[in-house]
């Protein structure tokens, strides 16, 4: 594109542009565009205008909108209140606060932007840094001025494309989320909870089950969610810094990119839309990315684990309950928000199986040591399962009912007998060279 609008051979067509942009082309999405690279081309500082996102995204996620209606109001209010009082007897984390919320699609965009934006702040940062090496690694000895120049004005016209496909991410997002807990990060406020009227309305379509039943499991999901990041404060930044600490390792491949830009052809972006689409522009992940991806998937799988294993438990009364469940598990093994949303962001891949996992050792935990002990977990990141007690819930559950201390004096007791049987004397404290333990 620099290469022809420099040559004089003629402009950057504004439908093409927004098309390798992944953007609506339509004319007001594309005077839009233009009026947000202006002004990122204007712009004095280095930083990106994250408000493009969420203009993007509400704008998106208003289409299609419809109000949230008194009868859902009143049904929904009822249901939170119900499940609070089941909630309150399946975990021993307190009520919320404050009282839950009901959002339109574009609320949600609204409520939930900021949290986005930081996740993908590392990542748009990324690209526009390399986009802008690789342009000054290949322009012309007498267009390096011109572009050592232009790099803090390329970087701002990176972010500010990269701002406006997150908003058109996020906005999509808006249509398919029922709740605030559903993307399995905290994107809204500690001991905040709410539900999408709309989207949990089409998510009960086609289920056959009554729609109080549905809303009311929603709500029992959502209090949980919200209860367990509430009492656990650590939980929301662990999470949220381990993700963003990934994505500041992200880097693109230059030569890919340079391939590309060899062959461009402004009149056909689709080759270009589609690299950036499926991540051929991101460097295979390092050993060290790859590592702190598994404790990501470990820790999201943990807290999808638990909020399963304690709505079952709370919705046991609930005639329906186990159909909604399979439905939900359905959702997620077609790739639910939470999963198109990380790999969007990160390359992060859910796994349903880690989920079913994490879910039966909750149920096991519960069966054997109770709901409190079950919860105590969450007071501190080092008393949490691993990856191991995914696999494996028995080491877990014999070091939380203290099984692994009887079994470990008991195997010491027939190492000693042994050991005199074949006449043998134990050796004593400090017999062999060392103090005696005080």
């Amino acid at each position: 594109m620099l290469r022809e609008l420099l040559s004089g051979a003629g402009g950057i067509d504004p439908s093409q542009l927004a098309g390798a942009a992944g953007l609506p082309n339509d004319p007001a999405s594309i005077a839009a565009l233009f009026g947000q690279l202006q002004q990122a081309m204007n712009q004095a500082g280095d930083g990106i205008d994250w408000s493009v996102a969420q203009r993007q995204g509400e704008e998106r996620a208003s289409s299609g909108q419809r109000q949230i209606t008194d009868q859902e109001r009143a049904r929904l209010d009822q249901a939170f209140q119900v499940a609070s009082l089941w909630l309150d007897e399946a975990v021993s984390f307190s009520a919320l606060a404050g009282a839950p919320e009901l959002l339109t699609r574009r609320a949600w965009v609204a409520s939930t932007i900021a949290i986005w934006s930081q996740l993908a702040e590392p990542v748009a940062i990324s690209i526009s840094d390399s986009l802008t090496r690789v342009m000054s690694e290949q322009a012309p000895e007498e267009l390096q001025s011109m572009i050592q120049g232009a790099s803090r004005m390329m970087r701002g016209i990176g972010g500010a494309l990269f701002a406006m496909q997150l908003g058109q991410v996020v906005g999509q997002l808006a249509t398919e989320v029922v709740s605030g807990g559903d993307i399995g990060i905290p994107l809204l406020e500690d001991g905040h909870a709410a539900i999408l009227p709309q989207n949990a309305a089409v998510f009960g379509e086609g289920l056959d089950i009554p729609t109080d039943q549905v809303e009311l499991y929603l709500a029992v999901r959502e209090l949980a969610h919200a209860r367990l990041f509430r009492h656990a404060r650590w939980l929301r930044l662990h999470l949220i810094t381990a993700i963003t600490a990934f994505a500041r390792g992200i880097d693109i491949d230059t030569d890919r990119l340079e391939e590309l830009a060899e062959g461009f052809d402004p009149s056909n972006t689709e080759e270009l839309r589609n690299a950036v689409v499926n991540g051929a522009l991101i460097r295979p992940k390092s050993e060290a990315q790859q590592a702190a991806l598994a404790r990501l998937e470990t820790m999201l799988a943990l807290v999808e684990g638990w909020v399963d294993a304690a709505t079952a438990a709370a919705t046991e009364r609930l005639p329906k309950s186990d159909a909604i469940a399979e439905s939900i598990r359905r959702r997620r093994a077609s790739g639910g928000p939470a999963e198109s949303a990380f790999a969007t962001l990160v390359g992060l891949e859910l796994r349903p199986r880690r989920l079913r996992e994490a879910t039966a050792m909750w149920r096991a935990v519960t069966d054997a040591v109770g709901v409190d002990a079950r919860d105590a977990l969450w007071s501190h990141p080092d008393l949490l399962p691993t990856a191991a007690d995914l696999d494996d819930p028995s080491a877990l559950i014999a070091r939380l009912t203290g099984a692994d201390a009887g079994s470990e004096a008991e195997d010491e007791f027939d190492q000693a007998l042994e050991q005199l049987l074949r006449g043998e004397t134990p050796t004593a404290p400090g017999e062999d060279g060392e103090e005696p333990a005080p």
